[in-house]
């Protein structure tokens, strides 16, 4: 009876940066416990602890190292941000890094997952830009057969998560990208246009090295040996490298078409300026011939031929008029005009 009241206090106290902190047991949710009663939880047979946190402070790190004997690098590793996505080994436990994404105001904005995992407990460190993992939650105890898998399930699934949101953020760009590529040859090259495509494929090749080093890290997890991962489990985790590697295809496809239709804007701009270049060498060829006549006859010399011809101002004017029609035929043409 101690016990439980000490467990609802524990829930209604809930500390500063503790999303959620619950034990298991085959597979069923027994009870949101405090952080200070997670490692007790975690050395029982049969039990599983998995607590989700979202920007910790230090002082609650240093409390989960307390509870689960955590290594002080990987400790270091999850109070700071911008850490390359890897799996890092510390005896019977391992520390794992990935990178989440999500589209923000039409940018790709980052965040960071890092899982601590071990005998008996799963702790997982939010930063920056990410999914809420409660839907993680629900899903794992709505099938308390697989959650009764222990932390390598809790492990896999949100591991799964991370790379199946990769997906929405490759489809909002893909259909960005079609539209590009409707307007890129039906309309002068903008450049509004050129910087949008510049900053997706920038964009873009930050997913992939987001992406890309997850292959590594669960190609870990596949092979035997690892403590902690059944053999059961392993044939999951290579599902999860071959949605990543997917995302890496799309992501390469992307960034081609970008490339395209980036040169094709330049192409389409180039084209562009030679035509208007052509049709002022066109018109200024033409205007050439009475320029060049009127600064003959603009000359001041008083004996001039044909200057007191009765027929030389029409003659001169037919003349000009003639040239310069032909001129612009040709022109016309030669598609100058």
């Amino acid at each position: 009876m101690a016990n439980s009241l000490r467990l609802v206090a524990a829930q209604a106290e809930k500390p500063p940066g503790v999303v959620a902190s619950a034990a298991y047991a085959g597979g069923r949710r027994l009870a949101d416990i405090a952080v200070e009663e997670a490692g007790e939880w975690s050395r029982k047979p049969g039990h599983v602890v998995w607590i989700g946190l979202h920007e910790p402070g230090l002082d609650l790190l240093r409390r989960l190292q307390q509870e689960f004997g955590l290594h002080e690098l990987a400790i270091e590793d999850a109070l700071k941000a911008h850490q390359r996505p890897k799996l890092e080994q510390y005896g019977e436990a391992f520390f794992i890094v990935a990178r989440t994404a999500q589209m923000l105001d039409g940018r790709i904005a980052f965040g960071e997952t890092h899982l601590f995992v071990g005998q008996g407990y799963v702790v997982s460190v939010r930063h920056g830009a990410s999914t809420s993992y409660t839907p993680v939650r629900e899903r794992c105890e709505a099938a308390p057969k697989a959650l009764s898998e222990g932390e390598d399930f809790i492990l896999y699934a949100i591991l799964d998560f991370i790379v199946d949101n990769y997906m929405p953020v490759i489809e909002t760009i893909q259909a960005e990208v079609e539209e590009i590529e409707d307007s890129v040859l039906g309309a002068n090259p903008l450049q509004d246009q050129m910087t949008r495509i510049y900053q997706l494929r920038r964009d873009l090749l930050r997913l992939r090295n987001a992406a890309a080093p997850l292959v590594e890290v669960c190609r870990r997890l596949e092979q035997p040996g690892l403590p902690g991962v059944d053999a059961a489990m392993q044939p999951l985790f290579r599902d999860v490298s071959d949605h990543i590697r997917r995302v890496q295809e799309e992501i390469e496809s992307l960034r081609e078409v970008l490339a395209f239709a980036f040169e094709t804007s330049l192409m389409t701009g180039q084209a562009q300026q030679t035509e208007i270049t052509r049709r002022l060498a066109a018109w200024a060829a033409i205007l050439a011939v009475p320029t060049a006549v009127a600064g003959i006859y603009g000359m001041n010399f008083d004996i001039l031929p044909e200057l007191h011809w009765r027929y030389g101002y029409p003659f001169v004017m037919l003349m000009i008029a003639t040239v310069c029609g032909w001129l612009y035929w040709r022109f016309r043409r030669d598609r100058w005009l």
